[in-house]
């Protein structure tokens, strides 16, 4: 069954604690409402497999405008589209699997510690009361107990913090659609969004309906790295189409709206069958073939449109497996006849 009582905690950050070798997560004190939370994050794994982790020090995606909204404090959320669920193959978050990076990634002595990759932001969001935290993931709560490691009571929090699709054997009981887990910071005072999104080098992203391996071998843990060259991910299959750029604000009379798609394999692709989505879910079908390293731009509608208001664009291919997903913003919209360049 999926992860249980999904959600997102926000609050002002007030203490943590680093993990150590016989503790496998970073934790974290959040004050919300007059009630204090504990967020689990794990920053080493408990199977063996490594860590894989992405920081996004720009974030810009229209799921911010219903976060801020929210207000302080914790928040059931629907595992489905439409709200402010994530879900790292379906959401259109800019995050991919080549995007993540292995731990550790550097010779021993190097910078390969995740507590101070996540440390830098949790001390920074501590000393700026207006900072907030956006944690979703799995909350838990024991009633009449004293938390572990910040003594307040009862113990709260939320844990499951990063990607919980493609598991398999003991973990594959967590699989779900619309249920990931990651940590938002938003600092008001430069109107910025950090992001971090976690997850496993034994996960695939390659997942059905219900968020379990699809036909594929997950990827297999890489080997701690020796002093050299730093190891880099490799692009899972079906990042071989790619969405580069939209135009959603046409300029003059006539409403054109397009999406520009390359193909990066080095293979000849036939498109038949393959098709964009929007924020909505209304199709645009694509047809012909696209060469190897050729680029398209397609001229999409009726069905199907790009809001100026923000939204987001999903490639589907004949199959109906994700293959790419992008994401824009009422600003990026705002120019009459400017692409947005993914």
């Amino acid at each position: 069954m999926p992860v249980p009582k999904y959600g997102v905690l926000i609050g002002g950050v007030s203490d943590r604690r680093l993990a150590t070798p016989k503790k496998n997560h970073y934790e974290v004190r959040v004050e919300a409402k007059g009630e204090s939370y504990r967020l689990a994050v794990n920053v080493q794994s408990g199977d063996g497999s490594e860590v894989l982790y992405r920081i996004d020090e720009a974030f810009m995606h229209p799921l911010t405008t219903p976060l801020a909204a929210l207000g302080d404090g914790h928040h059931n959320l629907e595992s489905k589209p439409g709200g402010v669920a994530l879900d790292f193959v379906r959401g259109n978050l800019g995050i991919k699997r080549a995007d993540f990076l292995p731990l550790p990634l550097a010779a021993p002595g190097e910078d390969n510690d995740l507590n101070d990759k996540i440390d830098h932001y949790v001390m920074r969001a501590m000393t700026e009361p207006a900072a907030r935290v956006y944690a979703f993931g799995s909350f838990f709560k024991n009633p009449g107990v004293k938390d572990t490691y910040f003594d307040f009571k009862p113990g709260q929090g939320i844990h499951d913090i990063h990607f919980n699709q493609g598991n398999s054997g003991e973990f594959k009981k967590d699989n779900g659609i619309w249920q990931d887990g990651a940590m938002l910071f938003h600092f008001p005072a430069e109107n910025r969004w950090i992001a971090i999104f976690l997850g496993f080098q034994t996960q695939s992203w390659q997942v059905d309906e219900k968020g379990n391996p699809a036909g594929v071998v997950p990827p297999q843990p890489l080997p701690v790295p020796v002093p050299g060259p730093i190891p880099v991910p490799i692009p899972e299959i079906s990042e071989r189409i790619r969405i580069v750029a939209a135009m959603a604000n046409s300029k003059g009379a006539v409403e054109v709206e397009t999406v520009t798609l390359v193909n990066a394999s080095p293979d000849d692709i036939d498109l038949t069958g393959w098709k964009l989505t929007d924020r909505l879910k209304n199709a645009f079908l694509l047809t012909g073939p696209l060469a190897s390293g050729d680029a398209v731009r397609v001229k999409i509608g009726p069905a199907m449109q790009l809001s100026n208001k923000g939204g987001s664009i999903t490639l589907l291919d004949f199959a109906g497996k994700v293959v790419d997903g992008v994401s824009y913003t009422k600003e990026q919209a705002s120019k009459p006849g400017w692409s947005i360049v993914f």
